[in-house]
Order: structure tokens, then sequence, then C-alpha cells
């Protein structure tokens, strides 16, 4: 028996569909989630959110926000939620060479620091959930 998910960012629903199973980044490290958990809400990190449905697994990139597990569904409000099979890889890795330029330039406002390091923590995420997902495409389990 499935369990509804939705992710939701403050731009869009990101995802919503009845899905077997989800593994999320909490703050305190990953969290599964099977149909009839029981009730939760967490802080979630900076991760990759796995989705598996009907033996196919999807895999989003996720930035920080909030989980809660009802009974008959999960909602996931990330402030990011990049699906793997879209991001763009080449600008993602553009996004990661101009952070870089950024910190190395040694930004003497704390504001650009946190900004300059935010984004690239975000950029290698999306780099590394990008890759793994082209490197083994979509993951079927039997």
């Amino acid at each position: 028996m499935p369990i509804m998910l939705e992710i939701v960012t403050p731009e869009r629903l990101a995802y919503s569909d009845s899905v077997d199973a989800v593994v999320l980044p909490g703050s305190e490290g990953e969290l599964g989630v099977l149909p009839h958990h029981a009730p939760l809400v967490a802080m979630l990190g900076v991760g990759e959110l796995r989705v598996r449905k009907g033996g196919v697994e999807e895999s989003f990139a996720i930035v920080g926000g909030f989980l809660q597990v009802r009974p008959d569904k999960v909602v996931v409000m990330a402030e990011t939620a990049d699906l793997a099979s879209e991001i763009d890889l080449e600008k993602a890795q553009e996004a990661r060479r101009e952070a870089e330029r950024v910190l190395e330039g040694a930004p003497t406002d704390a504001s650009d620091l946190a900004s300059a390091r935010a984004q690239l923590q975000h950029s290698l995420l999306r780099i590394r959930v990008a890759e793994r997902r082209h490197r083994e495409g979509p993951r079927h389990r039997g």
C-alpha cells in the first residue's frame, strides 16, 4: 500500500504522487519513511531525497526545510528541490566555479561569505546528485 508524497518549495509543487518509500536527509541523519509510518515532524538538512515507486528510484537534491509525516501523506517543505534528471550539470558546475571565485577573493562582508558558501554547498550537492543519476540512470529495483 503506497503513501502520498508531496514535495513543495516556495516556488512550486515539485512532486506529488503515491510512492512505496522515501529516504530523506534529516538534520540529524538520513530518515526512511514507509507507509504506516508514525506521525512525525522533523527538520531537513542538505542532501539527496530518494523516492521509490514500483521498483524505480528517483532522486532530488534538496536544501533545508521540514518534513511532516501524517498517516496518509508525507509532506516535504524544502527551500529548494531539484529532480536529478532535470539538473543542468553544466550550469551547476558553473555555479560551483563562480562560488569558488568569490570565496578565493576573500569577501570582507560576512553576508557575502555566507552566501558564497551556501551557493558552493548547493552547487556541489546538485552536481553530486546529477552525476550519480547520469552514471546510474533511473534505478530499477525488483
